[in-house]
């Protein structure tokens, strides 16, 4: 059975993406990585496995070792770990904001974590794979869009991610050359990450968990614009590319 395997699964999006495979695509087997705590309404569906990780080297080295012992024959991986603010901080309006501490946290959660969870699926990716691969990244991480300033740290987070999975994408187009990268922008989702920046958000612009799953599954499983061309698309939720 072809497998999906889902880092950071105990996010909004991710539980909204596992809740659509189950209503609309069962073929798959979904393998569900995450820090927290197992779901237990997943206890007794037979299609998911549930792995806990704190994305150090050995635990991922778990999650490899399991994926080979399942002979898991990847069809997607996606990567849902994000981080933007903490109960300390929150994005910088200026020069003075800026906090090594919060700096070294996101990059550490939005640009190292994803490229370790690619790391760790490696062994699993052949040639003969055809796989996409997608990180959650977001707008304000392409540099040629940045017209507002401000919120350095995350932008500079997920532009460094972006910059990770561009070079990736390079080597793999050798070692995995049915293998696609993606880099995709959820757009404003009504979340825990957005709750304090969504009162300017229009209500048309404020997407559902769901909204965004859905949207996520189509662009990466149902996409004909997805060359395989040794290079990531940078996608928004509507399928439109970024520039980066």
């Amino acid at each position: 059975m072809k497998t999906i395997v889902l880092f950071g699964a105990s996010s909004a999006i991710a539980q909204a993406y596992i809740a659509h495979l189950n209503n609309q695509v069962t073929q798959y087997h979904i393998v569900c990585v995450s820090a927290a705590a197992h779901k237990a309404q997943y206890n007794n569906l037979n299609n998911i496995t549930q792995l806990q990780s704190d994305y150090s080297k050995q635990s991922l080295n778990n999650v490899t070792a399991t994926l080979q012992n399942q002979q898991a024959d990847l069809h997607q991986v996606i990567i849902f770990n994000g981080l933007l603010h903490n109960q300390q901080h929150m994005p910088e309006k200026k020069l003075e904001d800026i906090n090594s501490d919060y700096f070294n946290q996101l990059l550490q959660v939005n640009a190292l974590t994803p490229l370790l969870c690619l790391q760790s699926v490696l062994p699993l990716l052949t040639p003969k794979t055809h796989c996409t691969i997608t990180a959650l990244s977001a707008r304000v991480g392409s540099i040629n869009d940045n017209k507002l300033g401000g919120w350095y740290t995350y932008r500079a987070s997920k532009a460094a991610l972006n910059m990770l999975f561009k070079t990736a994408a390079v080597e793999l187009a050798r070692r995995a050359k049915n293998t696609k990268l993606i880099l995709f922008h959820p757009g404003t989702t009504d979340t825990e990450l957005s709750k304090p920046f969504q009162k300017n958000v229009p209500p048309n612009k404020l997407f559902t968990p769901a909204f965004v799953a859905q949207q996520l599954f189509e662009l990466t499983n149902n996409n004909p614009n997805l060359e395989l061309n040794g290079e990531p698309a940078y996608l928004d939720w509507q399928g439109t590319t970024i520039s980066w």
